[in-house]
């Protein structure tokens, strides 16, 4: 019997990360997509948050290599290696706090006690470790775990800091 796709996930992160940091820079999401063919998609980023196609290229050869010597997923797959954008997803705690006063859409794994499992609001950060939106004219808190997904929406203002970044990074 074949193992669920999120326990192959659980078990490759801890493989990858590793890998991924080794070549200079930070896991930000890991995704293993079945099919005939299996996609290992592979979101990155430098320590200061950038990340551009060759960066891209430099990690999908250091991975490449790891991949084949190591060989951690079972059967055929294309490895597929990208950059996070400017509306990134909100994969760890810390890019919560990282985040905050951007607009942030969150989907939650179950809905909540009014039924709702999607959200857009203004993100404005941790409650201890629940996720602090602003959305409906309400502040609401959610749980990490509870978070199925979350990703920031773009926005002119998140556009604004993306190119000063950039700015930033030449320099």
């Amino acid at each position: 019997m074949e193992a669920p796709i999120l326990t192959a996930l659980s078990q490759l992160e801890p493989i990858i990360a590793p890998a991924v940091e080794a070549a200079g820079f930070r896991l930000v999401r890991l995704r293993l997509m079945g099919g005939k063919v299996k996609t290992l998609q592979i979101m990155a980023e430098r320590p200061d948050g950038t990340m551009n196609v060759d960066d891209c290229a430099t990690l999908s050869r250091a991975l490449s290599e790891f991949l084949d010597r190591e060989d951690p997923v079972e059967g055929d797959y294309v490895l597929e290696v990208s950059s996070p954008g400017i509306d990134r997803p909100l994969t760890r705690v810390s890019d919560f706090v990282r985040w905050s006063g951007h607009e942030a859409r969150l989907e939650l794994k179950a809905p909540d006690a009014s039924g709702r499992r999607r959200f857009k609001g203004l993100l404005l950060g941790l409650d201890g470790n629940d996720v602090v939106l602003e959305a409906d004219g309400r502040r609401m808190k959610f749980p990490f775990g509870a978070i199925a997904e979350a990703k920031l929406v773009l926005t002119d203002r998140l556009i604004a800091e993306d190119l000063k970044a950039r700015e930033r990074a030449k320099s």
